[in-house]
């Protein structure tokens, strides 16, 4: 899959598309639009359905190092909420500047702080789900720290940065149980 054939299916699924047509009202530091709402596009139109099927919601990452506290990121939910209420879809965004100080409470495991956006979309479970998307001066910036082939092929594979296998073997079933034709290889 290249990023021209991402970017058309990530723009099919109508929310995906008015979140980024109003990208610039988000007003996010390092702002991406990350994981379930992008790979999970991608796989319901290659298994044949609508492009929002079954998406529960839309992350938002954003990297504000200067603002750690849950107050600052209520704050950056409500503006989202402002901007984005309207579509009737949950959208989240969550500072990844502060993930490390909840991340071990939440899934038990130890989490590094982080430098960027990037670096938490680095560390997704699954690498085939490792991508976001946001507008850029020339049309679309995608990031894919492991490319887009896993992404296409449907090959779950567990992700280093984040080994943690049975939180992957979870993810993994629970995503294989609504898009049988995925591979899970662990």
């Amino acid at each position: 899959m290249d990023a021209d054939r991402f970017t058309r299916a990530v723009l099919a699924n109508r929310h995906n598309r008015a979140i980024l047509e109003r990208w610039d009202r988000l007003a996010l530091p390092d702002g991406w639009l990350v994981a379930g709402c992008l790979f999970q596009t991608v796989w319901n139109l290659k298994g044949g359905a609508a492009a929002e099927a079954h998406i529960k919601d839309y992350d938002l990452f954003y990297f504000d190092g200067a603002d750690l506290s849950e107050e600052g990121e209520r704050q950056v939910q409500a503006r989202v909420d402002e901007v984005l209420g309207d579509l009737g879809v949950a959208v989240e965004a969550k500072n990844q500047a502060r993930v490390h100080l909840w991340y071990p409470e939440y899934f038990g495991h130890a989490y590094p702080p982080l430098g960027s956006a990037r670096d938490g979309i680095d560390r997704f479970l699954v690498p085939a789900t490792c991508v976001g998307i946001r507008p850029d001066s020339t049309g679309w910036e995608i990031y894919a720290p492991y490319g887009l082939a896993l992404l296409d092929e449907g090959r779950l594979t567990r992700n280093p940065l984040t080994n943690h296998a049975a939180l992957f073997q979870a993810k993994a079933h629970s995503y294989r149980a609504r898009w049988p034709w995925l591979r899970i290889e662990s």
